[in-house]
């Protein structure tokens, strides 16, 4: 454990929606969702707007259009995001060689390893804390220059405890943990608060009447142990009482995204088995796609009744990020399983990660089966239909970036019955014009994403390249 809090943890504030509202002046201030829009659809993230009507991630999409049905409700666009991420992960190594990022928004960083670490190795405790904290505000400032974003830091003297100062400091935020303060800071927090505690976890320790991470450090390890195994209960007796002793890696590469779910009753219906399945591979899905990779060998976990388990895994012909084939290729390994007398725990993982995907056939074959769009984000099928010599209709999806060759660039806001509806703007307009047109119009093509900034624009003087929006 550290004598300064010399590690912080950075995470972006509800970052792709932020990115969308950054994106469209007209949508900020506004509740703004993105996710899945299909009838499986899942909220991956909802604007702090659309939070106060109680969307948050993971909820399925028909709740959150029950909640607030005048959101805009988006689709992903990952280009966007990571082009985003990449400017602000560069900002980090500027502090520190020693950057481990988690998702696209989010990461520790250890500024003892960086330029700074000699100033705060022969610093007294007081200047060293207030170096920290201009460090992490001037980071912060940085990041809302560069791209109109806001960010929550966390520095403390550990991983486990940066974490936990970051989201106290939600939104655009900022808070140190002394060290020594550990215990203080955890005691009255929920079990949920520490990593790895998740729902199953909680319910085992309630059920002991263990409610706050005070009551998890006054059980004791052993207690802890005969209730949550040997490695699991230790660990967590270790963090409730702020130990935490993990060094920042840099660029940790990891070989896997997988998520699971312990049960508390073991399920028997093999509908029910598969519709968890479908569950478990959305959240994968939104694991791989917030890491900005893909994968190319999907796997299932069981764990059965009596407590064997085993895995089953396909590989597919080229690296993926479709929800669509992962769920269908989790659906199809779960049907090869054998659940009589019941499975305790589900899980779905990809591994041979990669940073692309390929073009993939079968992903659109399953939209098709499904009545999606065949289209994928950012992109309209132009096509000929097979033996008719008639163009296919273009699929336009909500939040998509196009331009028009009069009106110049825009994203989409609506489409159906023929018909597709554009909000002309850019990142550096004001609210622009909305303009519909006819799906197949010639003059309307798909678009790569804008910079939220360009060299002039982060001082508020518009786009580098001269861009503006139409009307």
């Amino acid at each position: 454990m550290r004598s300064l809090p010399s590690i912080i943890h950075l995470d972006m504030d509800a970052f792709f929606a932020a990115v969308e509202q950054a994106a469209k002046p007209s949508l900020r201030g506004k509740p703004v969702i993105v996710g899945g829009l299909g009838g499986r659809g899942v909220v991956s993230t909802a604007s702090y707007e659309a939070r106060k009507f109680g969307v948050h991630s993971a909820m399925p999409m028909a709740q959150a259009r029950r909640l607030c049905p005048n959101a805009a409700f988006l689709t992903g666009r990952f280009e966007a995001y990571r082009a985003v991420s990449e400017l602000v992960m560069g900002l980090l190594r500027e502090l520190s060689p020693l950057v481990q990022p988690l998702s696209l928004d989010e990461a520790f960083v250890d500024l003892e390893a960086g330029p700074y670490g000699p100033a705060l190795a022969q610093a007294d405790h007081g200047t060293g804390e207030r170096l920290v904290l201009a460090l992490a505000e001037d980071l912060r400032a940085d990041i809302h220059r560069r791209t109109g974003l806001t960010a929550s830091v966390g520095a403390a003297g550990s991983k486990l405890m940066a974490k936990i100062a970051s989201e106290q400091a939600k939104p655009d935020g900022l808070v140190l943990v002394e060290p020594g303060q550990e215990r203080a800071v955890l005691g009255p927090m929920p079990v949920r608060a520490l990593p790895g505690v998740g729902p199953a976890t909680e319910q085992v320790l309630r059920r002991a009447g263990l409610n706050t991470v005070a009551d998890l450090a006054e059980a004791g390890e052993s207690e802890l142990v005969q209730l949550l195994g040997k490695a699991h209960g230790a660990g967590v007796h270790q963090m409730s009482t702020g130990q935490d002793d993990r060094p920042v890696v840099a660029d940790q590469d990891a070989k896997s995204v997988s998520v699971e779910d312990t049960f508390e009753v073991d399920l028997a219906d093999r509908d029910r088995v598969l519709r968890e399945v479908d569950v478990l591979a959305a959240r994968c899905v939104r694991r791989l796609r917030a890491a900005g990779r893909s994968g190319r060998t999907v796997v299932l976990k069981v764990r059965r009744f009596d407590f064997s388990t085993l895995t089953r895994s396909e590989t597919l012909r080229g690296p993926t990020d479709e929800e669509a084939v992962i769920v269908e290729t989790a659906r199809r390994l779960a049907s090869q399983v054998d659940i009589t007398g019941g499975v305790r725990l589900l899980g779905v993982g990809v591994s041979q990660l990669a940073d692309y995907t390929q073009e993939d056939l079968f992903a659109q074959a399953v939209r098709e089966e499904a009545g999606e769009p065949e289209a994928t984000e950012g992109e309209a099928e132009e096509d000929e239909g097979p033996g008719t010599g008639a163009p296919a209709v273009r699929h336009w999806m909500p939040g998509q970036d196009v331009r028009h060759a009069e009106f110049g660039p825009g994203w989409v806001q609506g489409s159906g019955v023929g018909r597709v509806t554009v909000r002309f703007e850019t990142p550096w307009s004001g609210p622009g014009r909305v303009r519909t047109f006819a799906v197949e119009d010639p003059a309307l093509e798909p678009a790569r994403p804008l910079p939220l900034r360009g060299d002039g624009a982060a001082d508020g003087d518009g786009p580098a390249d001269g861009a503006s929006a139409a009307g």
